[in-house]
């Protein structure tokens, strides 16, 4: 008679505390992680082996850290290893093979908080979180913005890998563009330090400067994050915001799509929240 999962692993208990000297604590801990496993996992014989699906446990655990991903791993791989060496059960183990545990988001900035920063900021400053905020760049992409990759209503973005995205430009952004550049007359880059342009850090130390004064920590990374959480919020398509910020999962398709149509376009241009500001 085949014997359950449950029956095998509290044999393997039995086995951890008498014959291998485990402490209670550390039986215990096992315990747990297998009552866990086999209480999602798959259980099944095929082909004259017993196979165990834990695909379904990988998915359970994993937003727990690395550490405690590899331990709960180890003991199973344990189990299953106390069953074929002494119980002389073939096992075909199912879904131990890494899973990418997603990482954590930052958070995102309250409208009000970059209205509030935004409102104090010179003609620079604005432009840097405008830029930032108002088309979700990375830092890297508006350090190597170049004048020519700018036009009245689109802005070409070079992206990781060379990759290409154009985005569509709010009415207030680009009259703020064109503002700045007639105001500084920057040769080649949008943003320039003598002959140069700024890089990425001088760009960060600008923008985190700026926030502090206001009493804020804010990283250019939060302010892309803020950029596809506040159009989500106001409406705009996952599809859409996938599209602007350039992940590489759609970039081999659409990397050289101005993001549709003029519908798209526009639901952007009423989404985002930088839309309405100076229209008070």
């Amino acid at each position: 008679m085949r014997e359950s999962l449950q029956v095998l692993y509290e044999d393997f208990l039995t086995y951890l505390l008498d014959v291998r000297g485990y402490s209670l604590t550390s039986v215990v801990t096992y315990e747990i992680i297998l009552r866990q496993m086999s209480e999602v996992s798959h259980d099944y014989q095929e082909e004259g082996l017993r196979v165990l699906d834990i695909t379904p446990y990988r998915f359970k655990i994993v937003k727990n850290n690395k550490k405690t991903i590899m331990k709960k791993l180890s003991a199973i791989h344990s189990f299953v290893k106390y069953l074929e060496d002494q119980c002389h059960i073939p096992v075909k183990l199912i879904g131990d093979e890494s899973i990418k545990v997603p990482k954590s988001l930052p958070k995102p900035i309250e409208e009000q908080s970059i209205d509030e920063v935004l409102a104090k900021a010179n003609l620079e400053e604005k432009l840097l979180v405008s830029m930032l905020y108002g088309l979700g760049l990375r830092i890297s992409e508006l350090s190597a913005l170049e004048l020519k990759d700018i036009k009245k209503e689109w802005v070409q973005i070079h992206g990781k890998g060379n990759k290409v995205r154009e985005l569509p430009l709010l009415e207030n952004l680009s009259k703020l563009i064109s503002v700045y550049v007639n105001q500084k007359s920057p040769k080649k880059y949008l943003f320039e330090k003598g002959n140069a342009p700024m890089n990425a850090a001088q760009l960060r130390y600008m923008m985190t400067k700026l926030f502090k004064e206001s009493g804020f920590k804010v990283t250019p990374h939060q302010l892309r994050h803020s950029f596809a959480t506040h159009l989500l919020h106001h409406g705009a398509r996952i599809a859409d915001v996938s599209e602007l910020l350039g992940h590489e999962t759609m970039a081999t398709t659409q990397v050289y799509t101005k993001l549709g149509s003029v519908k798209k376009m526009q639901e952007y241009m009423k989404a985002h929240p930088l839309a309405d500001m100076g229209k008070n």
